[in-house]
């Protein structure tokens, strides 16, 4: 079974947090630490997301949130091997913190599914979805959601365990992939992203 690492965005992932409930419904989660919770350094971020990887044996499972998404992005693609599945809710805008040209602009080779919703004040639908398009993901509209975060009422949230359970079952045997122009590619996710609407947000 793939260990579950949360990813939070800025300020951690307080107790009302659907991350800090998704992490106490698992058995087998780890929670990347940031040095400075309060500092979007990029660099910083995703050193730590690497670190927590290094340090932990198997696979996983990503649940990153906000600017946690975009460091988990990074750090990600240089250990695709051992990612089984993302899970990416509510991404912060990369040209906000002006990493945009740090960000990988392909699909990222693991089964992701982001979750977006329609007046996010962090990032734009459009944007969201271009981000899905990118990185091969299939993408989730929640509607009129905000940040998806314990101030818009995202406390205990059952579809997000299920949104981890879908993952773990698209995710190949390590080392599955086969070679697309050179780049290796996970199997189940050569198809590109699809829209599922969905009002569900407890």
């Amino acid at each position: 079974m793939a260990t579950t690492l949360i990813i939070p965005g800025l300020n951690s992932s307080g107790s009302a947090h659907w991350q800090t409930w998704l992490e106490s419904q698992v058995s087998n989660a780890v929670r990347v630490i940031q040095s400075d919770w309060k500092r979007a350094d990029l660099a910083q971020w995703s050193s730590r997301v690497r670190r927590t990887i290094s340090r932990n044996p198997g696979r996983f499972v990503v649940v990153a949130h906000s600017f946690g998404v975009l460091a988990a992005v990074q750090a990600a693609s240089d250990y695709s091997e051992r990612i089984a599945g993302a899970l990416l809710v509510a991404p912060a805008d990369p040209q906000k913190f002006g990493v945009e040209n740090l960000i990988p602009r392909e699909t990222l080779p693991f089964p992701t599914t982001l979750v977006a919703s329609t007046n996010d004040p962090w990032l734009s639908f459009e944007n969201a979805r271009s981000l899905a398009d990118i990185w091969g993901a299939e993408f989730i509209n929640l509607g009129a959601a905000g940040h998806i975060n314990a101030d818009a009422g995202f406390g205990p949230w059952p579809l997000a365990l299920s949104l981890l359970s879908n993952l773990e079952s698209k995710s190949p045997p390590a080392n599955q992939s086969y070679q697309d122009g050179g780049r290796s590619i996970r199997p189940d996710i050569a198809s590109r992203s699809r829209v599922i609407s969905s009002a569900a947000v407890s």
